[in-house]
Formats: C-alpha cells, sequence, structure tokens
C-alpha cells in the first residue's frame, strides 16, 4: 500500500446507513488508515430526488443512531449538506485524503457518482464502489437477448439462479482507526429534518425506531412472531407483514442479511432459525425482496420511472385531472376530491382507513396500499404521479424505485402491471380481506355516524368511465 497511512479512508454513505454488511466501510477499514464516514445531505445535485418529509423525519434518527453506534467504537459520523459533486472534492482536500469508498446507488443520481470517481482518480485517489445495497446487480439479470426483464417472475427466476454474496459482520472497534483531530462536522439539528409547527410525527414515534438495531430487531421479531402467518398478509388487522421496508429504503439492513438470515445455514441462521410454521412462507416473503430488487432494476434503466410511463402510450390517457412535474393537481376542480383522498375523507371505508393509517404511522398495509391506488387512479381518473408524490411525501419507507414502480402497476402503464380493466372495488376488497371490519373501525372510529361523509362518487360509474378511458388508449396504441 503506497502513501502516508495517516491519509485516511473516506466512507460515504447514503441509503446505507449501518455497519454490519456494508462492503465500503469493510474494503475502507481493510486499508488501515484512519477512517472519516460521512453523510452528505445533498437536496440540489443532478438526479436527486429531495425527500419527503416523513422521509426526513426517518433520516434525522437513522443519522442519530449511527453517529452514537460509530461513538462506541470511538469514531463519529461526519456531517455535511451541500451537492455531493462539490462537498466531496473539497471534503478529500480537506482532509488529505488516500481513497474514498461508497456502495452503489441506481438512481439517476449515479451520475454524479461516475463523475467522482472520475475527477477523484484523476487527482490520485483510490476510488472504489460496492455493492452493497442489493442482492444482484440491475446488469446481471438480463434476459436471454441481453435485455431487461420487463416481468416479474421471469427476472426472479433467473435472480434465483445466481449466488448471494455473504453478508459482512460489523467491524470491531479493534479493526478501525480514525484520525487524531475529528473532521468538523453539521449539526444535525441545523438540517431541520424534524417538523416543528406542527409537529405531526407523534404516531411516527409510536410506530417506528429508526436505525440499525431497530431494524435488526424488526427482522428478529417477525421471523419469531409474524412470519408463520406470513401467508395471511393481505389482511390488513392481521400483524403479519415484516414492517422492513422503511429499514430497507435506509439501508439499515441489507438484502442479503434478510436472505441469509432466512435461507442460510448453520447455528441461529436460515431454517435453523425458524419456527417450524414459518418455513412454508419464507420463498413468498423473500419474493417481496425480488420484487424491490425488480423495481431497483427498472428505475437503473428508466431514470425518469417516477414521471414518465414505462409503457408510453399511456401517456395518451386523458385523465380527468393532471399534474405537474412535482406531482401537484393542475385542475381547481379538482382539488376537493384529491383533498378527501389525502385526508381519509372520501365516504369509501377501506380507502379513508388506509390513508389515515398513512397520516398516523408514515406507512400503510400493502393491500391497501392498491386499494386506494386504484382508487385515486380508476375512480377520480386522476393521473397517478399525483398519487405517487403524495406517498412520496408521507411515507417513511418512500422509495425512489418503489414508489413508481408500484404506483404505475396499480395504474397499468409499468412493467408487469396489472390488466388495465383490473379496478379494485373496494367494498369488495373489504369484505374479502377485512370482513370483520376491524381494519376499518380502528382507523375511522366515527364509521356509521353522520360524521362520517358520504362516498364522493359512485364506484360503478366511475369504473365505467374509466375502462372507457383505457381501452381507447389501448386501441389507440394498436393503431
Amino acid at each position: 500500500m503506497s502513501g502516508n497511512q495517516n491519509q485516511p479512508s473516506v466512507v460515504w454513505l447514503r441509503n446505507d446507513l449501518r455497519l454490519a454488511d456494508n462492503p465500503a466501510l469493510t474494503a475502507a477499514a481493510s486499508e488501515g488508515r484512519p477512517l472519516v464516514v460521512v453523510y452528505i445531505h445533498d437536496e440540489t445535485g443532478d438526479g436527486i430526488r429531495p425527500l419527503g418529509a416523513a422521509s426526513k423525519w426517518w433520516l434525522h434518527h437513522s443519522l442519530t443512531a449511527l453517529d452514537a453506534a460509530l461513538q462506541n467504537l470511538g469514531g463519529q459520523l461526519t456531517l455535511r449538506h451541500g451537492p455531493a459533486a462539490q462537498v466531496m472534492p473539497a471534503l478529500v482536500d480537506e482532509l488529505g485524503a488516500a481513497s474514498v469508498h461508497w456502495n452503489r446507488r441506481y438512481t439517476a443520481a449515479r451520475d454524479i457518482d461516475a463523475g467522482l470517481k472520475t475527477s477523484l482518480r484523476e487527482q490520485g485517489l483510490a476510488v472504489e464502489s460496492h455493492q452493497g445495497n442489493l442482492l444482484n446487480e440491475p446488469w446481471h439479470i438480463r434476459n436471454g437477448q441481453g435485455e431487461p426483464y420487463k416481468v416479474f417472475t421471469p427476472y426472479w427466476r433467473a435472480a434465483q439462479d445466481r449466488p448471494v454474496r455473504d453478508a459482512l459482520p460489523a467491524p470491531t472497534a479493534a479493526e478501525l482507526s480514525w484520525p487524531a483531530d475529528s473532521p468538523a462536522s453539521d449539526d444535525l439539528a441545523e438540517w431541520s429534518l424534524l417538523p416543528t409547527r406542527p409537529d405531526w410525527a407523534d404516531g411516527l414515534r409510536e410506530t417506528w425506531t429508526p436505525g440499525e438495531a431497530g431494524a435488526l430487531d424488526r427482522l428478529e421479531s417477525f421471523v419469531a412472531d409474524r412470519l408463520a402467518d406470513y401467508h395471511r398478509r393481505d389482511e390488513p388487522s392481521v400483524d403479519a407483514t415484516s414492517g422492513l421496508s422503511p429499514h430497507l429504503r435506509f439501508g439499515e439492513i441489507s438484502s442479503a442479511q434478510i436472505w441469509h438470515r432466512l435461507r442460510g445455514s448453520g447455528s441461529g441462521s436460515g431454517s435453523a432459525g425458524i419456527p417450524t410454521a414459518a418455513r412454508k412462507n419464507v420463498a413468498k416473503f423473500l419474493s417481496e425482496i425480488g420484487w424491490r430488487e425488480f423495481s431497483t432494476a427498472l428505475l437503473f434503466d428508466n431514470p425518469r420511472l417516477a414521471t414518465d410511463s414505462y409503457r408510453p402510450a399511456y401517456n395518451a390517457f386523458p385523465w380527468g385531472y393532471t399534474v405537474d412535474e412535482l406531482g401537484a393537481v393542475d385542475e381547481p376542480a379538482g382539488v376537493s376530491e384529491v383533498e378527501a383522498w389525502r385526508r381519509g375523507r372520501t365516504g369509501i371505508p377501506l380507502v379513508d382507513a388506509g390513508m389515515r393509517e398513512l397520516w398516523h404511522t408514515g406507512t400503510m398495509h400493502n393491500r391497501v396500499r392498491m386499494v386506494v391506488a386504484s382508487f385515486l387512479i380508476k375512480n377520480l381518473l386522476i393521473d397517478w404521479r399525483a398519487g405517487e408524490q403524495w406517498f412520496w411525501d408521507t411515507l417513511v419507507d418512500a422509495d425512489e424505485a418503489s414508489n413508481p414502480a408500484n404506483w404505475q402497476w396499480v395504474a397499468g402503464s409499468g412493467a408487469d402491471a396489472a390488466p388495465y380493466f383490473r379496478v379494485f372495488n373496494p367494498v369488495l376488497q373489504q369484505k374479502k380481506f377485512d370482513p370483520t371490519g376491524a381494519y376499518v373501525s380502528y382507523w375511522i372510529p366515527e364509521l356509521g355516524t353522520d360524521a362520517y361523509p358520504e362516498p364522493i362518487v359512485d364506484l360503478a360509474e366511475t369504473r365505467r368511465e374509466a375502462l372507457e378511458a383505457y381501452t381507447a388508449v389501448k386501441a389507440a396504441a394498436a393503431e
């Protein structure tokens, strides 16, 4: 190894806020240099999508937890803000750094990383990117023609044929060294990530424990207590889902860690550490991890997934209301209906229960997500982008790939999308998946009283209108 061993190695964290199974951190530590672990709050760089309000709340607490974990190892988390393309070169110059490591991201912002890798290497630094956030890189899973898969099932079949990389242990204090003088760091509070006026985060605090420790606890409690009921995951009143999605979104736990916990071998992992009644549900749960990876692969090949229909023919859909690039509804006449949907006041119980769950907890049951999305798109005829943007702002697990991919799936415009004629009837969905009304009555205590509104639309009539519009688009595309 060349150069002065006092020159630090920089680990640039983004959506990988953990110590265990962090290839960038492990690689940097192996160099034997002092470590500087940095998070750059970049909201303006090319290809950056600024975080929504709920994600900012999560980020604040995740960074706090990560800093505490690093301090337990004798170090610290260095915080900087501004465009990473400017902040990172200034930081390595300030530090006299010898190397920079990061785990790859797959959004349009990867162009920032490519530019930095080139420019920093030209300055003589060793710069390496690592596979830390996915089981498979998007370019590893291609069909027989070398093209991206457009359908999930063959994608996941091909993905499972590839070996999964080992999950790395967290480094110990003895394996790490730190600079004699800690670099200057921003005050996290000055980033103003937390809501204050008003503070609407009570429900988030009640529901979640951001951070790596919270993620690992959530995984273990899922395996021990809820995986056995995962076959009932479509019932919103049953506590049968993992609750891992926000932890995955911020990289507090990796896909590889989850994979090896459920499929690995040895003491305390794999089938040896899973209750017998839960083993039947492992494959289905891991396929949901696969859907997340499929969504990331879609985004990698389609960087404008949140703004452009994956199937271009759907750009001609005659929406009752259109949206701008930020998802804001342009038509004033549509505001009342959009606002009723956002606030859980549509008069459709399953839709309203889901939207109120979202407002309180920052998340929503997956089955109900499909119902509320279908209602907005196909009953209110409001552009799917308006819903995608609202979820981006209010979900703690708002993922840059999964969020638009799922909205386009419901809209019929995405890859492997639901057929255009599939319109989720929220009344029938409630009868099937919440037959006792436990879920809707929990979130709508005034249900059945004069305080609850009448339905804002006729479900049958709006379904007919949506199908006519979709049929016209489909016919035009075939001409």
